[in-house]
């Protein structure tokens, strides 16, 4: 059976951000993700977690200006130093928070830079990224993103995160699969499963196309599921969807999964 982990980003808005950790515990989550934690401090979470009985799987490096439409900054020509900072940032929350995978979002790069330039600056900040993560035994991944939610973005396809995990060379750089980005660029979502599972450290669900609940849409996830028993995927899937209408009210689907 799958380990779900509630993206607390997009769900449980019913309650505080820090209120949220022992709500995902109640509804049945043995573990958490969330885009970034740097607005609060890693002890506050840290007590959040503990009173929970809950894990934390991932987060992302600082993206860059957020606000300001930036989404990552891996692939940036010119913020090689920032990266460099924010890869010690993220590591020093991912110790206190005991959490395991760190994504680094390539981001939208500029006009005039080349796709070529982008991967060589993506290639170079990863493999500085991975050498820092290795002496926390953390693991790094790469996350392809469709371009009509942010469009622009560098890293499109499994195929070319496949090609810079390749270049980079680190054995803790790894895939995170959305299969809600991977079934808007491509489908197919079984065989990219099949084909890139010695790649995947970790994968996230959505509906399709309104990113709700992941029994909304055209992907039968249940189907995915239990193809990801039978591959013996050992990983955590995280539930990265906007609930439609509250999130236990969109629940349903994650009954035959939730622990006791």
């Amino acid at each position: 059976m799958p380990r779900f982990a509630a993206n607390l980003s997009m769900m449980f808005h019913e309650v505080g951000f820090l209120e949220r950790f022992a709500a995902a515990a109640r509804a049945g989550f043995r573990g958490v993700e969330f885009l970034f934690p740097y607005a609060f401090d890693a002890a506050a979470i840290r007590s959040k977690l503990d009173a929970a009985g809950i894990q934390q799987v991932l987060f992302n490096l600082p993206p860059g200006d957020w606000e300001a439409g930036e989404r990552g900054i891996g692939a940036l020509p010119g913020r090689e130093e920032e990266f460099a900072r924010g890869i010690h940032r993220a590591l020093d929350y991912a110790v206190e928070l005991d959490c395991r995978l760190l994504h680094a979002m390539a981001g939208i790069p500029g006009e005039g830079v080349s796709p070529t330039e982008a991967e060589k600056v993506f290639v170079e900040n990863l493999q500085r990224a991975t050498a820092a993560a290795a002496e926390h035994g953390r693991t790094i991944l790469v996350e392809p993103i469709n371009t009509r939610d942010i469009p622009g973005y560098f890293l499109r396809y499994p195929r070319d995160a496949r090609r810079i995990i390749d270049r980079v060379g680190a054995d803790n750089l790894r895939l995170q699969l959305d299969l809600y980005h991977c079934q808007i660029m491509e489908g197919d979502l079984a065989m990219h499963i099949r084909e890139y599972l010695p790649l995947i450290g970790h994968i996230q669900i959505a509906g399709v196309p309104e990113r709700h609940e992941p029994d909304r849409g055209e992907v039968h996830y249940p189907y995915l599921f239990a193809l990801l028993d039978d591959l013996g995927y050992e990983g955590w899937v995280g539930c990265e969807y906007r609930p439609a209408h509250g999130t236990e009210a969109g629940l349903g689907w994650f009954a035959p999964y939730r622990r006791g």
